[in-house]
C-alpha cells in the first residue's frame, strides 16, 4: 500500500499495525528480505508516528520522559561517555487537550516490541498513574499490540523467577473510586497487562477494523485448552467482547473511537471533586414533546421505541449511548437537559418485552456506579414487568444480578427522577422506583403497576375457583370478569388517589418538569454532595 507520494505506508496503517503485532505473536518463517540502505528496519523506533496519532486526538501534546529507554553508552576520556545505542521506551506518555480539556495520554508504540510492555520501565507508567490522582486530571489509555512485557527470557536474563507484581491496579482502583475519568481504546490486539488495563477503565471503545483483546494469544491458547486455528478475531475480536459487557462500544476505526473518547469526556468533570461541566444550549428547556402523547400503544402487548422517548426528551442530538451490543434488555448513556449532563437509564420493551435480565441487571449496575462516582444525577424511564423468567434467565443467575442491582440502588447516592411510562412489576419494579426517600417521580397517563402483571397474575390469584369452574365457556366467562374488574381498578387515577403515585403528567410536559429537576439539582444539591465527599460522609465506589 502506497501514499499518495508512493512511500510505502503499510505498516503506519491500523491493518499493517496488526499484521505486525501477529508476527510478533507469533512470527511466520521468512526468507531474509533485501533492504535498501535508506529503509528503516521493521523493528526501528517511530516515535513520531506515535505522536502523530496523539496529536489527532489532542490539539497539543507535550510528552513526559521523553528519552526514556534503553541506553548502551560507550566510555570516552575521564567522565565523559556518550550513547552507541537507545531503545526508547515503547509506551508514550505526557500531557495534551481535548477540546480544551488538559488530559494525561498513555499509548503504546507498537513499533517497539510491538507495543509490549518494556517491564525495566515500569516507574514511568506508575508517575503518568500517580500524575493523574495529584493533578486530578482524566487519563486517556491508547493500547495498541500491550501486554505486561512478561516473557521466560526475563527469568534467563534476571538469573532468577519472580512473583509478578502488580503495583499499578492500587493506583487504578483509588483513580476509579475518586471519579478520575479513565477512558480506554483497544486500537489493536490487548494482551494480558494491555488488556487488564483498559477494562480497569470508567470508558472503553474497541476499533472494530484491528482491535482485539484476550487473555493470551492463540498460540498459548492453542496448547493450553487445543483449540487451534484462532485468529485474533475469533479469539477476542469485538463480536466477543463489545457483545458480553468487557468492552463498552464499538467504533468502525481509530477515528471513530477517538471522537468516541471526546464525546464521552465533555459530559465528565476531571474528578468526583468537582461538577460535571455545564454548556450552553440551544434547545428550550420548557420545549413541549407532544410526540410523547401517542409513543405509548394502547393496546398493551404492542411495543414502542424506546430510545425515541430518551431523544425526544433530552437535548437535540446529545444522546450518547454506552453498551448498546450488550445486555440489550437494558438502555443506558449520557445526555444533557437544560445543557447540563444526566446519566439516562431505560429498560427495552423490544427485547424480552422488557424484562430485566441478568446481562441487563449488571450494565445499569455498572452504570449506577459510573454516575455516582462523577456526580451525574439520573434519569429513569421505567417499563419493567419484572425479572426474567424461565430457564434461561436461572441458569444465567437473574436474581443474584438482580438482587446486586438493587443493593446498588441503595447504597448509590446520586439524586434520581423517575418517569413511569408503562409497567411497573414485581421486586424489579419496586427497587427501580423505591430507591430514594424521598421519591422524585412521575407517572404517564399509560402506567401500570402490582405485584404480578394481570396475564398470569389472575391465574395465580383465583386458581382454585377457576380450576372449580369444570365448564370451559364458564370459566372463560369468569375470568373476562375478573379481568374487566381488576382492569377497573388498576385504573392509574385510582392510585393517584391514594397517594400511591405522587403525580401523572401530561407526556409532553415530560422535559419541562425534568429540567426544572435538574436545574434545582445542579444548583443546590450537587454543591452539597461535594461537601458529603470531602467530609467523607459519602464514598462512591466503582469497583
Amino acid at each position: 500500500m502506497a501514499d499518495d507520494n508512493g512511500n510505502n505506508s503499510s505498516k503506519t496503517s491500523p491493518a499493517g499495525r496488526l499484521s505486525q503485532v501477529a508476527n510478533h505473536v507469533a512470527p511466520p518463517k521468512r526468507r531474509r528480505a533485501s533492504r535498501t540502505k535508506d529503509e528503516l528496519p521493521p523493528d526501528y523506533s517511530d516515535i513520531l508516528g506515535q505522536l502523530d496519532s496523539l496529536r489527532t486526538i489532542a490539539r497539543s501534546f507535550h510528552e513526559i520522559g521523553s528519552v526514556s529507554g534503553t541506553v548502551e553508552w560507550k566510555k570516552l576520556e575521564g567522565t565523559r561517555e556518550e550513547p552507541i545505542l537507545y531503545i526508547p521506551s515503547n509506551n508514550v506518555q505526557g500531557f495534551g487537550t481535548l477540546r480544551g480539556r488538559r488530559v494525561v495520554f498513555t499509548a503504546d508504540d507498537f513499533s517497539i516490541r510491538a507495543g509490549h510492555a518494556d517491564g525495566a520501565l515500569m516507574e514511568k507508567t506508575l508517575y503518568m498513574e500517580k500524575l493523574a490522582i495529584s493533578l486530578r486530571l482524566p487519563i486517556v489509555k491508547l493500547v495498541d499490540g500491550s501486554s505486561g512485557g512478561g516473557s521466560v527470557t526475563t527469568i534467563k536474563t534476571a538469573g532468577f523467577s519472580y512473583i509478578p507484581p502488580m503495583p499499578s491496579f492500587k493506583i487504578v482502583t483509588a483513580q476509579l473510586n475518586l471519579g478520575i475519568p479513565n477512558l480506554g481504546a483497544v486500537l489493536g490486539p490487548a494482551i494480558g497487562l494491555g488488556a487488564a488495563r483498559v477494562v480497569a477503565c470508567h470508558f472503553s471503545v474497541m476499533a472494530a477494523d484491528v482491535g482485539a483483546l484476550f487473555n493470551a494469544g492463540p498460540k498459548v491458547v492453542a496448547g493450553a485448552t487445543f483449540e487451534e486455528g484462532l485468529s485474533f478475531t475469533d479469539l477476542g475480536g469485538p463480536s466477543m467482547h463489545c457483545t458480553n459487557g468487557t468492552i463498552d462500544n464499538l467504533a468502525a476505526n481509530e477515528q471513530e473511537c477517538f471522537e468516541q473518547l471526546r464525546n464521552i469526556l465533555s459530559y465528565l468533570p476531571n474528578s468526583g471533586s468537582s461538577l460535571p461541566p455545564v454548556f450552553s444550549s440551544e434547545d428550550p428547556p420548557d420545549r413541549l414533546c407532544e410526540e410523547l402523547r401517542t409513543i405509548i400503544p394502547r393496546r398493551k402487548a404492542r411495543m414502542y421505541d424506546p430510545r425515541k422517548i430518551i431523544t425526544t426528551v433530552v437535548d437535540n442530538g446529545s444522546w450518547f449511548e454506552i453498551g448498546a451490543l450488550w445486555g440489550t434488555t437494558a438502555i443506558i448513556g449520557l445526555a444533557r437537559l437544560g445543557g447540563r449532563s444526566v446519566g439516562i437509564i431505560s429498560l427495552n420493551c423490544e427485547v424480552n418485552a422488557g424484562a430485566l435480565d441478568a446481562a441487563g441487571s449488571q450494565k445499569i449496575t455498572r452504570h449506577l456506579k459510573f454516575c455516582d462516582v462523577f456526580n451525574i444525577p439520573i434519569l429513569q424511564f421505567v417499563d419493567v414487568p419484572g425479572y426474567a423468567i424461565g430457564t434461561i434467565a436461572e441458569r444465567t443467575a437473574t436474581m443474584r444480578h438482580g438482587v446486586a442491582l438493587a443493593t446498588t440502588y441503595f447504597s448509590t447516592t446520586a439524586p434520581v427522577f423517575s418517569v413511569v411510562t408503562r409497567r411497573v412489576y414485581g421486586v424489579a419494579g419496586g427497587i427501580m422506583l423505591d430507591c430514594r426517600d424521598p421519591r422524585m417521580r412521575v407517572a404517564w397517563p399509560s402506567g401500570e403497576w402490582g405485584s404480578l402483571p394481570l396475564d398470569g397474575g389472575i391465574e395465580v390469584g383465583h386458581a382454585a375457583e377457576l380450576k372449580a369452574i369444570k365448564d370451559m365457556g364458564q370459566r372463560e366467562a369468569r375470568y373476562k370478569e375478573l379481568e374487566e374488574e381488576y382492569t377497573r381498578l388498576m385504573n392509574p387515577v385510582r392510585t393517584a388517589n391514594a397517594f400511591g403515585v405522587e403525580e401523572i403528567i401530561d407526556p409532553a410536559m415530560t422535559r419541562r418538569i425534568v429540567a426544572e429537576w435538574l436545574k434545582h439539582v445542579y444548583e443546590e444539591l450537587l454543591p452539597m454532595r461535594l461537601l458529603d465527599r470531602a467530609n467523607g460522609k459519602i464514598h462512591p465506589i466503582f469497583y
